[in-house]
């Protein structure tokens, strides 16, 4: 039962006796950070690691998020981006970002006399891709909601319980996950996904992910139509007529084009979780996955709609 697993958390951070959160702002780790402060008070700390791949907005909301519901916040910088192995993009990038983040974070609880680093997988995580946990491992980092079973449906039916704006927050990954794997990491490309999200964002798009893709050979980002950069965006699959819909693709391709991709394409496929995982960029434009331009998507639909009238 839900109730018995959420005791069974808060018997855990209880048994901790002080505790330092990883925190992202995203649905576990608001809930984490809640209830933590709620069970150890001034013994718990939530701590945001600030870097490229973390956008803006989403560091203003995780602290506005501490303020409103009383759990401090920490910022901390981490050094991926001075590490070779992580821009390279391997499949396990995710490895060297929470490699990077527990060597901050078990100073800090050290000198904090934290006796526990906690961060933020579920039940529901178990058999994914996670390099991350290796190095949870090696960082001897609990996973509380894990270890109490609680899984990503409970989380959120805990969270509105409690009352959290994060009960219904679409899912997130950090800003690097939108690179196929194999293509360097680098601030402007994370730059340019994270604005043409958020335009989407704005208009109301609740599942969205902009895959930055390189063509021809790439090129410098922001050098224009011939730079090879391609945008293929995923939104929900109910979501995906009103992508199309009226003057929103040309008004999305122009964007995106002033944010230096020479390409916007609209992949039929929708979102779903790791489209880019463990796959080249060269692979994943070549494998046959439905994609089509934007503005050929939408003229496609006019027609269709001419033909059925």
């Amino acid at each position: 039962m839900l109730a018995a697993r959420d005791l069974r958390l808060r018997e855990l951070l209880r048994s901790y006796g002080s505790c330092l959160i990883a925190y992202s702002g995203g649905v576990d780790s608001v809930f984490l950070a809640h209830v933590a402060h709620r069970e150890l008070g001034d013994r718990a700390l939530a701590v945001i690691a600030d870097s490229p791949s973390l956008a803006r907005r989403e560091l203003r909301e995780a602290l506005e998020l501490g303020v409103q519901f009383g759990f401090p916040v920490r910022v901390v910088n981490t050094a991926e981006f001075q590490n070779d192995q992580y821009l390279a993009n391997p499949n396990n990038r995710c490895y060297f970002c929470k490699h990077a983040l527990f060597t901050e974070l078990a100073p800090l609880a050290r000198a904090g006399g934290f006796a526990v680093i906690a961060y933020g997988e579920n039940s529901s995580d178990v058999g994914d891709h996670r390099p991350g946990a290796v190095a949870a491992a090696e960082f001897a980092v609990r996973a509380p909601r894990k270890e109490a079973g609680l899984t990503k449906a409970d989380i959120r039916a805990l969270s509105a319980q409690l009352g959290l704006p994060t009960a219904d927050k679409p899912q997130l990954a950090c800003l690097s996950s939108r690179i196929p794997t194999g293509e360097a990491v680098t601030p402007a490309k994370l730059r340019m996904i994270e604005e043409a999200e958020y335009f989407l964002r704005d208009r109301g798009f609740h599942d969205v992910r902009v895959r930055h893709h390189e063509i021809g050979g790439g090129g410098a980002v922001g050098s224009g139509p011939a730079s090879g950069h391609l945008a293929r965006i995923e939104v929900g699959p109910t979501e995906l007529i009103r992508l199309v819909a009226g003057d929103l693709p040309q008004q999305l391709t122009e964007y995106c084009r002033g944010l230096g991709y020479a390409h916007v394409t609209l992949d039929l496929a929708g979102y779903r979780r790791g489209s880019t995982n463990g796959v080249s960029g060269a692979l994943m434009l070549t494998a046959g996955i439905a994609e089509i331009p934007l503005k050929r998507a939408a003229t496609a639909r006019a027609h269709a709609q001419l033909g059925a009238g």
